[in-house]
């Protein structure tokens, strides 16, 4: 009989910082998160198969859970965040069913089908999420990126551990998980087995005692490692599990990942790691919901891929597609257009130059106390990042509020939200060149035009406006007075 860890160690509470509640799928409800040990988090959050590209519905969770990492950071966590990259062993049906997705990516490119070039495939498709996960401000350094070929012995172990306690047995395919020997499955998301076809799910088969056991071992004469039940690889669930074990423990208080995860990938896990340890497996589990493309299912078949450099090469920032993320909650769904985009980089724009402009000159102060309380008080209720947003807005906007305490505000915020205000390099981008280094003629022509304008000639003022565009620069119009930038 499994027991559980059931005494919960909570923080110290700190000072200006409200209780951090979070949206457990195990409970269905919005619990008040308190780690098992005090002051420290142990977090795990479901990664890419690198087998292609990672198409910008697999970088929301980066970015949601980045938010999270930062979230535990400014709260005072000492975190230890694990990632996993998956290099082998995921079929194209989280249920066991259809090739390996890294053997088709294989087949794909022309590549024989060796773990050597396994190997090369997952490297080359990791580099790049990496590239794109770091543009999208997410901070790689803090993360353990494991491979799960790293962890063979690990997996084979854990194998064991099952088939000697009774949970998994042998059968020609490989070796399986005995679901019905773990009473408590399915309690992730209440998955009724009894309430489900064998077709709803998987399909029987003569291989497996029940219609809802899942691989442990994939046996596979050509491809694979050695092992006590031959030549094979591990299924993609023990690779989680063994990963978590080796890095994080039998015990962790956060498990990421798609709702897509809850039927089957995370139940599974969890059927596993409770029957090894006997504990309690993870505290917390949170999942974020999907994105469309104008309104459909992202897939290659209808040629409606997105990716982070299409986005780049329309001229979009990366950190813009990060400010879309975070304007819908993260267990929401998300429809993506070009021009709900649009709307997100003009925000951020206009964000920027308020901060790199209009606060240029102005020294941090001490952050505005409403604001910080409204703003993680948002932060708190299960990362509500749409009204953190709007709690940013209202600031800018706010007269009441000086701007050396706005300028602190801003930056204590964006140390949670990641849109680049913290990074010079976010200035040179705007492209604003100070008075002092306008060209003369240039300056001439701006100069004219505010006069024009102050005269109420409008038309002349329009038309000065089209001699400065002509010359290769913008303008635009501030409180301040014009700004310039080059195009």
């Amino acid at each position: 009989m499994l027991t559980f860890l059931r005494t919960i160690i909570r923080p110290k509470p700190q000072a200006s910082l409200p209780p951090l509640f979070l949206r457990n799928t195990l409970s269905g409800e919005i619990e008040e998160f308190a780690p098992l040990s005090r002051g420290k988090v142990k977090m795990y959050n479901c990664g890419p198969t690198v087998y292609d590209r990672q198409h910008i519905g697999n970088l929301r969770p980066p970015v949601v859970f980045n938010v999270l990492r930062r979230i535990l950071d400014r709260w005072g966590y000492d975190v230890r965040q694990v990632t996993n990259i998956t290099d082998f062993g995921h079929l194209a049906s989280d249920a066991d069913e259809g090739e390996d997705k890294m053997s088709a990516g294989l087949k794909r490119e022309g590549m024989e089908l060796s773990l050597e070039n396994m190997h090369i495939l997952a490297e080359r498709y990791a580099k790049l999420y990496f590239e794109d996960v770091r543009a999208l401000g997410v901070d790689t350094d803090k993360t353990a990126y494991p491979r799960a070929s790293e962890y063979i012995p690990e997996e084979i172990a854990l194998i064991q551990t099952l088939v000697e306690k009774g949970y998994a047995y042998r059968a020609k395919s490989g070796v399986y998980f005995e679901v019905s020997r773990f009473a408590p499955y399915g309690k992730l998301g209440g998955i009724d087995l009894a309430g489900l076809k064998h077709g709803a799910r998987v399909k029987a088969s003569a291989d497996k005692r029940g219609p809802f056991d899942f691989i442990l071992w994939k046996s596979d004469k050509h491809l694979g490692w050695e092992s006590p039940w031959g030549k094979g690889f591990p299924g993609w669930h023990i690779e989680c599990t063994a990963m978590v074990f080796k890095l994080l423990g039998r015990q962790i208080d956060i498990h990421t990942g798609g709702i897509e995860h809850i039927p089957v990938h995370h139940n599974n896990e969890i059927a596993q790691a409770e029957s090894a340890s006997g504990k309690r497996f993870v505290r917390y589990w949170l999942h974020n919901d999907h994105i469309t493309i104008e309104g459909k299912k992202i897939s290659k078949s209808l040629g409606n891929t997105v990716y982070l450099h299409n986005i780049t090469d329309r001229g979009f920032s990366p950190l813009s597609l990060r400010y879309w993320f975070l304007t819908a909650h993260y267990r929401s769904p998300s429809n993506f257009t070009w021009e709900a985009l649009q709307g997100a980089h003009t925000a951020r724009e206009r964000l920027l130059r308020f901060f790199f402009e209009d606060l240029r000159q102005v020294e941090p102060g001490a952050p505005d106390p409403v604001f910080m309380r409204d703003f993680l008080a948002a932060l708190a209720r299960d990362l509500d990042t749409p009204s953190a947003l709007a709690r940013v807005w209202e600031l800018v906007k706010d007269e009441k509020v000086s701007t050396s305490a706005k300028k602190a505000s801003l930056i204590e915020a964006d140390k949670v939200l990641g849109l680049g205000l913290g990074d010079k390099r976010e200035m040179s981008k705007l492209a604003v060149v100070p008075e002092n280094e306008l060209p003369d003629d240039i300056k001439k022509l701006v100069d004219e035009r505010d006069a024009a304008r102050a005269a109420g000639e409008y038309v002349k003022a329009d038309e000065l406006r089209a001699a400065i565009e002509s010359r290769g620069y913008e303008l635009r119009d501030t409180p301040e007075g014009a700004k310039v930038k080059k195009k």
